[in-house]
């Protein structure tokens, strides 16, 4: 990992860039978190459904606590929403603050509903988020051109990648990750984990990547030139060209059930095809460290090779895996050519980014 760089992962389509709009404000991006589960009805917790609009999470939870007279610890969140925005989202406090919140009152910031629950939500108790997304200025073409963008990943999936928000303004957060592995990092200690967490996620961002590049040599070269390219053995070679989806599978490498269950290896490369053409189940990538789940054979050798970086530190990380190609659902769209408008919905699974999805449909900078 060379000092101050950005990585820009490959897209997996190949359309040319797409002209359009995109303002990230409440009326044209629009979040709405979706429920593992719904509140209990009783317990020692108050599950708050709040709306906030250019809130982060953590600003809307110290509104709530200088209010509640609450801690910021005591409060639990399913996951961390967009500033800029509309969002909506679900919390848990002690519900022996709920009468402080009575007649409730913030000018970007609202609470629907307040219903006692038995536990406190944790880091990832979500099923996933509904995005609403509104382009402005596209032209007819452009939205023809939009259409088939979306029908595409709706119909192959897309790469999980991590969004912009995960390395900072300058993009800097994933080495000053690494500068704190090497015990160059701040004082805080949570803030450390985030920035080590960034260095993972980068990390992530350059083996995917590649796997998309893989993929796409495959549709593009034969058997012997892929095997050049990659030093990869004829059988794998083969087994990487005969595959008709897009994303292509290794054997050796880490599966999980999608979109939720327990992780295992792709040994029966055939049958896992099949599976993984029917959703049944996904490709999982790499957040380095210790408890990392681990492939084998030529997936593992294309892991070390990116992953060469955190060998040092990792007893340092703990490690796990995620969703390297994932899938829209309810997806809907519409264009208003009176307004030169371009408006679409769809749900993603937990810890995805739709702006990860814009970018893939606009094919450039979201925010050039």
């Amino acid at each position: 990992m060379s000092e101050n760089t950005i990585f820009k992962p490959l897209y997996a389509l190949t359309h040319a860039p797409i002209n359009a709009h995109f303002s990230k404000n409440s009326d044209d991006f629009v979040v709405r978190e979706v429920p593992l589960y719904e509140a209990s009805g009783e317990g020692e917790h108050l599950m708050l459904h709040i709306q906030k609009k250019d809130l982060s999470t953590q600003e809307a939870l110290r509104v709530l606590s200088e209010i509640s007279g609450a801690k910021m610890r005591e409060f639990g969140t399913a996951g961390l929403k967009d500033k800029q925005g509309l969002t909506t989202q679900y919390i848990t406090m002690p519900a022996k603050f709920e009468s402080k919140l009575s007649g409730f009152s913030h000018d970007k910031m609202k609470i629907l509903s307040a219903t006692r629950h038995n536990n406190k939500l944790r880091t990832g108790h979500l099923k996933g988020n509904n995005f609403f997304i509104r382009l402005k200025k596209v032209l007819p073409t452009d939205a023809q051109k939009l259409i088939q963008a979306l029908e595409n990943i709706d119909k192959m999936g897309y790469p999980n990648y991590f969004g912009y928000q995960r390395f900072g303004k300058f993009g800097d957060n994933a080495q000053s990750g690494l500068d704190a592995l090497r015990g160059k990092g701040v004082r805080n200690v949570k803030l450390n984990e985030f920035l080590i967490s960034a260095f993972q996620s980068d990390l992530f961002n350059r083996w995917l990547s590649k796997r998309v590049e893989i993929s796409r040599f495959a549709e593009d070269f034969s058997v012997k030139e892929i095997g050049e390219i990659y030093k990869f053995d004829a059988q794998t070679a083969k087994g990487l060209k005969s595959q008709k989806q897009f994303f292509k599978l290794l054997r050796g490498e880490v599966l999980g059930h999608y979109p939720f269950g327990k992780y295992f290896l792709c040994d029966d490369l055939e049958v896992e095809i099949s599976r993984f053409n029917i959703r049944d189940i996904t490709s999982c990538g790499l957040l380095v460290g210790t408890k990392g789940f681990e492939s084998t054979g030529v997936a593992r050798a294309i892991e070390d090779e990116i992953f060469d970086p955190a060998q040092e530190y990792l007893s340092k990380m703990q490690g796990s895996r995620r969703f390297a190609w994932s899938y829209l659902s309810d997806l809907e769209y519409k264009y208003i050519p009176e307004k030169a408008h371009f408006q679409f919905s769809f749900m993603l699974q937990k810890g995805s980014y739709a702006t990860v999805v814009l970018e893939e449909i606009l094919h450039r900078d979201i925010f050039e």
